[in-house]
């Protein structure tokens, strides 16, 4: 119940009904969830360990507001880890990974879709799936447990920030060289969209790229 009650909070911080800087008070949070108070309490306070919550003065906890710092450190450690993703999906694609391929394809449809209709969370829901499908599909089980500690965090930047149009386009140049098995190449465009990425969540969030 309180793995339950940890996805269903980080899915409401994600999606912004838990905005940044907003007080979560346990009683009413377990009433949200229809949950009793124990399982919440261990939740929140997991969330706090994670540092996706910050504990007050006094009593309860509110959602963490990222400062820039959070941001730097989150695409250092980030970059490598998807450049290496990507090299390791293209060799996937060689090996005749149709499935990993698929579902690639599937998240790339679903993020043009979203953008033409303008729906954002759909949007960021379709491009967080393209990243981990690139993991998923790397075939790398140490891999995969590191992206999984970053997994929310990336979730919540990618809610928070714009997404311009170059960015889309750019998780098709990676999906081309993946599928094609050029891993090198996968790898390049994989760092050019990690750092126009954390350029883009700089100038959104804080006025400075």
């Amino acid at each position: 119940m309180s793995a339950r009650a940890r996805e269903a909070v980080l899915q409401r911080i994600v999606d912004r009904r838990y905005p940044q800087g907003a007080r979560l008070v346990e009683r009413e949070v377990a009433e949200e969830l229809s949950m009793s108070r124990v399982p919440v309490r261990e939740a929140l306070r997991a969330l706090v360990a994670e540092g996706l919550l910050e504990l007050l003065p006094h009593s309860g906890v509110r959602v963490r507001r990222l400062e820039r710092a959070d941001v730097e450190h989150l695409y250092e450690v980030w970059e490598p880890l998807a450049a290496q993703a990507s090299r390791l999906a293209a060799r996937a694609a060689a090996a005749g990974d149709a499935a990993g391929r698929a579902v690639l394809e599937a998240a790339l449809r679903q993020a043009e879709t979203a953008a033409a209709a303008g729906e954002g969370t759909r949007e960021v829901a379709a491009h967080t799936a393209f990243h981990d499908g690139v993991v998923a599909m790397a075939g790398n089980p140490l891999l995969a447990r590191m992206m999984e500690q970053l997994s929310w965090q990336l979730r919540l930047l990618f809610g928070l920030r714009a997404e311009p149009e170059h960015m889309r386009a750019q998780h098709a140049e990676m999906y081309r060289h993946i599928a094609a098995g050029d891993e090198e190449a996968a790898a390049a465009s994989t760092l050019l969209h990690v750092r126009d990425s954390r350029a883009v969540a700089l100038r959104s969030l804080f006025g400075a790229g």
